[in-house]
């Protein structure tokens, strides 16, 4: 069968475009050029929807498409058109609606097929708004019997699983009720290394049942989430008939029937997905909010150099606005640093010193403040002082403020909640601060783009004399793997010293990340690279006492 895969950057919401979209794709396709076209899981109202699902006039909406798109099918006799969207399952026991794939063909309704395995873990909630599908069928179409699944439900296979999390396999129940092509709707969130895995996964699944499979994958950002696509057709011995681009919209037909040509997919250098995906999270999250423009603080580090970069590449250098903001306690470079950064970029800089109105402010404490020495408390005043001065350049100009911390940083509470925390967006808050290095080398891997006393200087906060990370911190080269092992391998203090840290760095790391949680409550949304991102798929209390 020849089939187009859809790969496409939908909204959040907006069916209305969504439905253009299809419409676009299915008109643009040459007759007899393919005989079905495949969209992703949930297309018509975009992944991840959560709560719109709740609202019944929203739904209604998404019926009177569906409409819309079986009248589209009457005039594509030619073509099938699949598609993922949210359906009422007519149940009134339950939720009530179904993550669904429609199938039509010449204005009929050929298949309605019901996402059977419905994920709760990391960034998944689909139980809250969905019912799992009663029965898991074939449908035949076009001389073959199409295996219809959604995302998840090829995500449970005891050959390929360390640990199940369903005691059923989908895609084995649609192999063995005669399946001649298996074909999956999918909304898959990136993080790193992750292509490597569904496509193993995918290759599996071809190669036990001996089927062609067909996998429509969404693309684009959505709030935390990066949807990489990397849509694909593999054969039954699981080599890849077509692979589409990563990060790209993509319409291209594959011949089910070819055989393929590789048992692996191309691999692209982590850390130039991880670029990737930062350049597309910044400019869907800014076009689909509304947004043109951003201003973020350019102190001269690493981190915001970084952002800087990423901000002028996803939304254009006359787009982007930087402010440097020196204090008493700031070394020259952090002034020339940015400015060279700026020029090379082309980006816009103003230079405001915030040193009079750091000390009209201590003249303001200087009474309540009386006998007591200057701590934490001074150094934390500086930073909201850059944080206001940055949200009155997003009120003034209708911009948006770009979060520049690290996840280190985060994750330990090493920021200062309404100073450099402010913001519409984190851009980098879930890469560690030696990601942070490897990106701005990445950037530098042609050229100097970033001052290279930027990459060589000490990290340093600049909000008293002679500061350096390190004061508050262990090396970056030992906090980094302590915090991956704990966050994400989810390790016990116990297990992470056992793979040769110090027990008392490890214990105080610890602490810092649990004891923070109220401030990684208050931060704005970060873009998801890694497989454990702080934000909806890290859900910890903050009144509680954990012991260790």
């Amino acid at each position: 069968m020849k089939v187009a895969i859809a790969q496409l950057n939908p909204v959040v919401g907006d069916i209305e475009n969504n439905l253009r979209r299809m419409r676009l794709a299915v008109e643009a396709m040459p007759p007899g050029e393919a005989e079905l076209i495949v969209f992703p899981e949930l297309y018509l109202c975009g992944y991840p929807p959560r709560d719109l699902l709740t609202l019944p006039w929203f739904l209604d909406q998404l019926d009177r498409a569906a409409e819309e798109v079986r009248a589209l099918s009457s005039s594509r006799p030619d073509l099938g058109i699949l598609f993922g969207t949210a359906r009422r399952n007519g149940s009134r026991a339950g939720m009530g609606l179904a993550n669904a794939a429609l199938l039509f063909s010449g204005g009929e309704l050929v298949a309605e097929r019901f996402k059977r395995l419905l994920p709760v873990y990391d960034v998944f909630d689909e139980r809250r708004y969905f019912d799992p599908g009663e029965s898991v069928e074939v449908v035949e179409f076009a001389g073959e019997k199409l295996g219809i699944s959604i995302c998840e439900d090829a995500w449970s296979d005891p050959g390929f699983e360390t640990q199940l999390l369903y005691d059923e396999n989908p895609i084995e129940t649609l192999a063995r009720a005669g399946s001649t092509l298996l074909i999956n709707l999918s909304a898959s969130p990136f993080h790193r290394r992750k292509e490597e895995n569904r496509y193993g996964r995918y290759a599996h699944h071809a190669r036990r049942w001996g089927l062609p499979l067909v996998f429509a994958a969404q693309v684009g950002a959505n709030d935390e989430l990066i949807f990489d696509g990397r849509s694909m057709a593999l054969d039954a011995r699981g080599r890849l008939i077509a692979g589409l681009n990563a990060f790209e919209e993509e319409v291209r037909v594959v011949d089910t029937a070819a055989p393929g040509t590789l048992d692996h997919f191309p691999r692209s250098p982590e850390i130039e997905s991880i670029h990737k995906a930062l350049v597309l999270g910044v400019r869907d999250y800014m076009r689909k909010c509304g947004f043109s423009h951003v201003v973020l603080g350019l102190s001269g580090g690493i981190d915001s150099a970084v952002v800087a970069c990423i901000a002028a590449e996803a939304l254009g250098a006359e787009n982007v606005r930087a402010v440097t903001m020196p204090s008493r306690y700031s070394s020259p470079g952090s002034v020339t640093d940015s400015k060279l950064l700026a020029e090379r970029l082309g980006i816009r800089l103003d230079e405001i010193p915030i040193g009079p109105v750091f000390d009209r402010f201590r003249e303001a404490l200087a009474e309540p403040f009386a006998g007591r020495e200057e701590d934490i408390t001074e150094e934390n005043l500086q930073a909201r002082i850059r944080g206001t001065l940055l949200m009155a350049y997003a009120n003034k100009f209708g911009c948006l403020v770009l979060s520049t911390g690290n996840k280190s940083e985060l994750a330990v509470g090493y920021c200062t909640l309404y100073g450099d925390m402010d913001g519409g967006l984190a851009v980098i808050s879930d890469l560690p601060k030696l990601t942070v290095y490897e990106l701005a080398r990445w950037y530098n891997r042609e050229h100097e783009l970033i001052p290279e006393a930027i990459l060589t200087k000490a990290p340093s906060a600049e909000l008293a004399p002679d500061q350096v990370d390190s004061d508050s911190l262990p090396p970056y080269e030992v906090l980094d793997p302590i915090l991956e092992a704990y966050l994400e391998r989810l390790l016990s203090v116990e297990e992470i010293v056992e793979e040769g840290y110090d027990e008392a760095t490890v214990r105080r790391v610890v602490r810092m990340v649990d004891r923070n949680e109220y401030k990684r409550r208050q931060a704005p949304p970060g873009l998801k690279v890694s497989p454990k991102a702080f934000g909806v798929g890290r859900r910890m209390p903050i009144a509680a006492r954990i012991r260790h």
